[in-house]
C-alpha cells in the first residue's frame, strides 16, 4: 500500500527511472518507488517533468499537485479510467437520485459539524455558543435545506477567530487552511477516481465550473481535524506559512486516525472512507459511511 507524499520544492527535474521517481536537483539524485507513493506536490517554477512520467504516476495512480507563488495548491493531475469497471461505476454515479444524494450529504456534513463542535469543545469556546451549535445541528435535514451547515461554520470561525474573521482574509490562518484542505481535496480527488467515480458530480456541491464537487463534498467531516492539527502545530508554532509550516501541513496526512477499530495514517483512512461511501450510495444506506471523528484523531 503506498504512503509516501512528495513534496519536491525547485527540482530540476523529475523523470522516471525503472519502476521509480528520480528526482534531480543541483546535480544530486533522489529515487522513490512509485509503488511508496500516493501525492507529489511540486512548488517553484523551474522544475521540468517528462511525459513518460506523467504516463507512470497515471499508472500507478499517484495525483501530482502545483503549487503557484503564494504555495497555494492550484492545478491537480490524475489518473483516468484506471478503475477495472470505471464505466460501469460512472453510470450508476450519474443516476444517482435527488433523495439518495440528499442522505447522503446529510450523513457527510453532520460529521464535519460534529467535529467542528467538539473541536470547539476542546478549544475552550464558551458554553452558550457551543449550545448554540449543537441547536443548530439538531435542526439537520435531508440534504440540508436550511443550511445548518454555514450557520455552524459561522459561529465556529466566530468562535475560534473571533467576530472580525471571514475565510477570505489574508492571515497565517486562512492561508494555512487553505493549504491544508487543498492537500485533502487533492488525495480525496485521488481516492475517488481510483475506485472508478467522477469528481464532477457531487452529492451536494454542483458547481458546472468546478471539476472537484464530489472530493469537496467529503472532504467536509477532514476540515475540522486539519483545523485542530494547523492549530497545534502551526499557528502556535509561527507566524508566516513557511516552508517547514508547509512540511508540517502535508504531514497531516501520516498522522493517525482511528477507524474501524484501527490506528491507520489519515491518507490511509481517506481511502478506507471513500470505500464505505461507495457501498452506501450503492445500497442506498447513508449509515454504511464510516464515521470520521475529531475524537479518534487526537486521542493520545
Amino acid at each position: 500500500m503506498s504512503w509516501r507524499l512528495v513534496h519536491v520544492k525547485e527540482g530540476d527535474l523529475l523523470r522516471l527511472k525503472l519502476d521509480n521517481l528520480e528526482i534531480i536537483k543541483l546535480e544530486r539524485k533522489v529515487y522513490i518507488p512509485l509503488s511508496d507513493i500516493t501525492m507529489i506536490v511540486l512548488e517553484g517554477n523551474r522544475t521540468r517533468l517528462t511525459t513518460r512520467l506523467l504516463t507512470a504516476l497515471s499508472k500507478n495512480n499517484i495525483a501530482l499537485v502545483i503549487c503557484d507563488e503564494k504555495y497555494l495548491p492550484t492545478g491537480m493531475y490524475l489518473p483516468y479510467g484506471q478503475y477495472h469497471h470505471s464505466a460501469k461505476r460512472v453510470m450508476a454515479q450519474a443516476q444517482w437520485s435527488k433523495e439518495i444524494k440528499g442522505l447522503l450529504w446529510q450523513n457527510v456534513v453532520s460529521q464535519k459539524i460534529q467535529n467542528q463542535i467538539s473541536f470547539a469543545q476542546w478549544k475552550g469556546v464558551e458554553p452558550e455558543r457551543i449550545e448554540l451549535m449543537q441547536d443548530l445541528a439538531a435542526g439537520m435535514t435531508i440534504g440540508d435545506r436550511t443550511n445548518r451547515e454555514g450557520l455552524v461554520a459561522k459561529v465556529y470561525f466566530d468562535s475560534l477567530y473571533g467576530l472580525d474573521f471571514t475565510r477570505d482574509q489574508e492571515n497565517l490562518a486562512n492561508s494555512a487552511m487553505n493549504f491544508g484542505y487543498a492537500i485533502i481535496r487533492s488525495h480525496l480527488a485521488r481516492v475517488l477516481v481510483g475506485n472508478g467515480l467522477i469528481t464532477m458530480l457531487g452529492i451536494f456541491h454542483h458547481n458546472e465550473f468546478n471539476s472537484f464537487n464530489l472530493a469537496d463534498d467529503l472532504m467536509e467531516p477532514f476540515r475540522p481535524l486539519i483545523d485542530c492539527w494547523i492549530d497545534q502545530e502551526i499557528l502556535s508554532q509561527t507566524d508566516y506559512l513557511s516552508y517547514e509550516a508547509r512540511l508540517k501541513i502535508i504531514d497531516f496526512m501520516n498522522q493517525k486516525l482511528r477507524l474501524v477499530g484501527k490506528k491507520q495514517t489519515v491518507a490511509h483512512a481517506i481511502e478506507t472512507y471513500v470505500q464505505s461511501f461507495v457501498e452506501a450510495s450503492e445500497v442506498g444506506d447513508p449509515s454504511l459511511i464510516l464515521p470520521i471523528t475529531l475524537a479518534n484523531f487526537v486521542e493520545e
